[in-house]
């Protein structure tokens, strides 16, 4: 960026033209700032969804890992039933 503070032939300042630049500059500075403000608010909502998304990954896993044990569990819970079913059955036949 060039300043313009002093007209080297004639020896007289430019303030005008100074100023006019200074303002320039100061509105670039604004918008920058708007900018990356926005930026970074951007950047903090994308940092919660990824602990949000980490977190629900960490349950799946947690349940990828339980999920035999839940299966085996059903399984004794349905043999259990139709064994106590099976005897039930047979002492009203008169069996036992």
């Amino acid at each position: 960026m060039e300043y313009f503070i002093a007209d080297t032939t004639t020896g007289n300042l430019n303030i005008r033209e100074a100023l006019a630049q200074i303002d320039r500059t100061q509105a670039e500075t604004g918008k920058l700032l708007e900018e990356t403000l926005k930026l970074v608010a951007e950047q903090h909502k994308l940092l919660a969804e990824q602990r949000k998304l980490a977190a629900e990954a960490d349950k799946l896993r947690r349940d990828h890992g339980l999920a035999p044990w839940a299966l085996a569990m059903a399984t004794v819970g349905a043999a259990t039933g139709l064994v106590l079913a099976l005897v039930t059955a047979l002492q009203r036949m008169g069996v036992f």
